[in-house]
């Protein structure tokens, strides 16, 4: 890894400490570069402003749940095992999360965090798109099922359970629980 790959890293992860430390509200540049060793200044070489770090630091956050969605499992078992170890990662690394629901909350105040956060969720969606209509396909789940409000409701409700990680096994669980496999319309 060059030099400048590794300071880039270590500015996300210095600003994303930041977020979950002190908000949103409390994110400034200059202790994020006194973090790392380096001058505010210096700073604006790896990133020209502060919604591009922002930006970064969304990427990497989003990037650590990525390995949840498993191939090769049946499309119910993917979407518990998507749902689960998301679950998991909400207790393990709070951090993570704390960060998600402050970008999250700014973006209902700033158009351009509200189209980040859009662009960045985009894959997820499309793995659940896929996955749900893959179940349909198979005949996992009724043909009837909503593909698009099921995708909402899997991103609202771990959205929502992010401010209660204590529930999230049992929310996931019910989620998983309407999920699986059932009678199917022929």
């Amino acid at each position: 890894m060059t030099d400048q790959v590794h300071r880039r890293q270590a500015l996300i992860r210095a600003a994303s400490s930041a977020i979950a430390e002190r908000g949103l509200e409390g994110f400034r540049l200059r202790p994020i570069a006194a973090a790392v060793g380096i001058d505010h200044s210096t700073l604006h070489h790896y990133f020209r402003t502060k919604e591009e770090l922002i930006a970064a630091v969304l990427e990497h956050v989003t990037s650590q749940l990525e390995g949840t969605m498993q191939t090769g499992l049946e499309p119910a078992a993917r979407l518990r095992h998507h749902l689960e170890a998301i679950a998991a990662a909400m207790v393990e690394r709070p951090d993570l999360f704390i960060v998600l629901d402050e970008l999250d909350l700014r973006a209902r105040r700033h158009a351009s965090m509200a189209a980040t956060i859009r662009h960045d969720e985009q894959g997820w969606r499309a793995a659940l798109v896929a996955l749900f209509e893959e179940g349909i396909r198979q005949r996992t789940w009724s043909v009837d099922l909503d593909v698009d409000a099921s995708v909402e409701l899997v991103i609202a409700t771990l959205k929502g359970v992010r401010l209660r990680p204590d529930t999230a096994e049992a929310v996931v669980k019910q989620l998983c629980d309407l999920y699986s496999p059932g009678p199917r319309n022929e």
